[in-house]
């Protein structure tokens, strides 16, 4: 029996759809036999003779999907993983884009941006004793394989130069677009992803990325491809298409984040921020910024160097308080510390955590004494502390207004209206709808029902811990999130308190917000299968009642009869696949699918009314802690039934 018949009868095994095992076996024919294919055999091979059937199909049942503005999963061979085909095809695609959308500009050019990533295997998939392509594999080559195809199109590419040992963030890559007026960006990076993942996320001429129809037009165009034009590295670098990124850019990246700051740099010595970006790029962005403004700026040893593999860190991701373990550790060292901050490795994403309490001789910090601080409560400490900063001193804009995506909290929507802001808080998840709003207001001064100009922006945040304070980005800014918290603790530490008794502060003027962020992991094909039958079965026949309280409203956003509308393609169907559960004023819940990672997220959001001035410290307590008690009841419940659904239904 031949490798591809030894295949067939493997897959035959598995409890999926016949198509399903058909596209498989088609795709794994094509790499088992055609040229471009052939450095990947020894390990296809190796993976039929060690009959792992799941993880085959999984690899060729479908090309990696070309989501709501790029690719990205694990690195690996196959269609349905990250490898130089799986990013070539999608950048050919992306070269027609732009040949549609700008038929009369010649030269086209992109900015391309890299982050830290390396692959090594990790995860062990291969075998290590055979030859593999991917091993090594750096987001850098990926840029530079990128690089060859918008080359071979004739598309001009900014690159930071070959022997550059800088990095380009995700938001510094937003503002070299706008810099250079380019007609569209790609980032090659996974993010906080695990190790082992890569992907490619495509930007539009605004340094935002793509939305629908937008993104639809462009992805239909990336799974037409069947041939990708390309130029080997050694041609590219000879040609004129490629193009140096200058320090100059940096520069007037920093410079234009400076301006945004509300108190002034600090004095010698006042202010000490203990800083790790988690082996990311945030040490050239939110470091340098932080150092620009004075502040004293503490290095975690052993996670300053940029390394995808992450070694010396819980997790990359700030979402993740473990990941601070090691921060904190510096800050028990120096007392003077007041504020701890941590950026992903595309340093788009901040984390924070800040003592209880004032440092005191007699009476040292411990460990339990720093707080971490969720996503939600950053959004809603950094809007409340910018309004009233602002108000403070003369400088609220005419217009005032605040952006946030509908499942970030509910209290940022309380603090804003109390300053007289125009919000828009019925955003889908990701930062390219906050885009798209600023987009609107540039080229029309309006938004739905509101009238502003981009620069009327106080802040736009979203609740995975995605900050932006200036319009002139395009994508949410660690470096900027981490100037206003720093100057946030800077400001309480003049007034004798800390960043945790200014929320404390908040929460009693607007009342208390609790949030539970879950996750319900379902990966390969066949947890993808399950969370499709879950997702019927709610739509189908939502629960009436959570945790004994009715659910006065159930909404799906991908309803084309609902507020939305009609889908405006498959990206917008998916990004609208979103279900909201209100229970009353007091409680939502929403559950979506990922759109990045194998799994969904639920999110669940309780609230108190504003504390009344008569209301003991004793019975505010307990109703702070009745609201939380209620979102991990719902949070469990929900869960619980979301599986049981899923299983009985798959």
């Amino acid at each position: 029996m031949d490798s591809l018949a030894r295949a067939a009868a493997g897959f035959a095994r598995l409890e999926v759809d016949d198509a399903v095992r058909q596209r498989a076996l088609k795709y794994l024919e094509q790499w088992l036999s055609e040229d471009p294919f052939a450095a990947y055999r020894p390990q296809i091979l190796w993976l039929i003779e060690q009959e792992q059937w799941a993880g085959l199909l999984d690899r060729f049942y479908q090309v990696l999907p070309f989501g709501t503005g790029g690719r990205r999963g694990p690195v690996g061979i196959g269609p349905n993983r990250m490898n130089p085909w799986t990013l070539g095809a999608s950048v050919q695609g992306h070269c027609e884009y732009l040949r549609e959308r700008f038929p009369n500009v010649d030269p086209l050019c992109v900015v391309l941006a890299y982050d830290v990533r390396r692959f090594d295997d990790v995860r062990q998939q291969y075998n290590p004793n055979l030859p593999n392509p991917l091993l090594g594999l750096t987001s850098r080559d990926l840029a530079r394989c990128a690089a060859g195809v918008y080359a071979a199109n004739g598309i001009v590419s900014y690159l930071l130069p070959a022997d550059s040992t800088r990095y380009l963030a995700t938001p510094e890559l937003s503002f070299a677009i706008r810099y250079y007026r380019a007609h569209g960006g790609l980032n090659i990076s996974a993010s906080h992803n695990p190790p082992d993942d890569n992907g490619g996320k495509f930007y539009d001429e605004r340094g935002g990325q793509p939305v629908p129809p937008e993104d639809q037009i462009m992805a239909d165009l990336v799974d037409q491809v069947s041939i990708i034009r390309s130029l080997p590295w050694n041609e590219v670098q000879r040609s004129f298409l490629l193009r140096p990124i200058e320090d100059e850019v940096h520069d007037a990246y920093l410079r234009l984040l400076e301006r945004g700051s509300l108190l002034g740099p600090a004095r010698p010595g006042e202010c000490t921020v203990v800083f790790t970006p988690l082996h990311g790029v945030g040490g050239m962005t939110a470091k340098e910024l932080l150092e620009r403004q004075r502040f004293v700026v503490l290095p975690v040893p052993g996670q300053m160097e940029p390394d995808g593999r992450f070694p010396a860190v819980v997790s990359p991701n700030p979402e993740v308080p473990a990941a601070f373990d090691a921060a904190r550790q510096v800050a028990l060292s120096r007392p003077e510390t007041e504020l701890v901050l941590a950026t992903d490795p595309d340093a788009d994403r901040i984390g924070a955590l800040a003592p209880r309490r004032r440092a005191d001789p007699a009476q040292p910090l411990a460990a339990d004494d720093w707080r971490y601080f969720t996503g939600n409560e950053i959004a809603a400490l950094l809007t409340h502390f910018k309004l009233q900063a602002l108000a403070d001193q003369g400088r609220l804009p005419a217009s005032p207004l605040v952006i946030k995506t509908e499942v970030t909290t509910n209290l940022v929507t309380r603090i804003a209206r109390k300053f007289n802001c125009q919000v828009v808080d019925n955003l889908l998840v990701g930062f390219k709808y906050i885009a798209q709003v600023l987009q609107c207001l540039e080229e029309t001064g309006r938004y739905e029902d509101v009238q502003a100009r981009p620069e009327d922006l106080v802040l736009a945040c979203e609740e995975s811990h995605g900050i932006l304070t200036t319009a002139e980005l395009r994508d949410k800014d660690a470096a900027g999130a981490a100037l206003l918290l720093a100057e946030l603790a800077l400001h309480q530490k003049r007034r004798g308190r800390t960043v945790v008794e200014y929320l404390e502060e908040i929460y009693r003027e607007f009342g208390y917000f609790h949030s539970e962020l879950r996750t319900l992991a379902m990966s390969g094909i066949l947890g993808k299968q399950q969370m499709m039958a879950l997702l019927d079965s709610l739509r189908s026949d939502p629960p009436r009642v959570l945790a004994g309280l009715p659910v006065t409203e159930f909404e799906d956003l991908r309803n084309p009869a609902g507020r939305l509308g009609p889908w405006k393609g498959q990206t917008d169907a998916a990004s609208r696949n979103v279900l909201w559960f209100r229970l009353g004023d007091r409680a939502r819940l929403a559950l979506r699918p990922s759109g990045t990672e194998p799994k969904a997220k639920l999110y669940v959001e309780t609230c108190t009314p504003p504390r009344p001035p008569a209301m003991s410290d004793e019975s505010w307590q307990a109703e702070r802690n009745a609201a939380a008690v209620l979102a991990r009841r719902l949070a469990e419940e929900f869960l619980s039934l979301a599986r049981q659904r899923s299983e009985t239904r798959a």
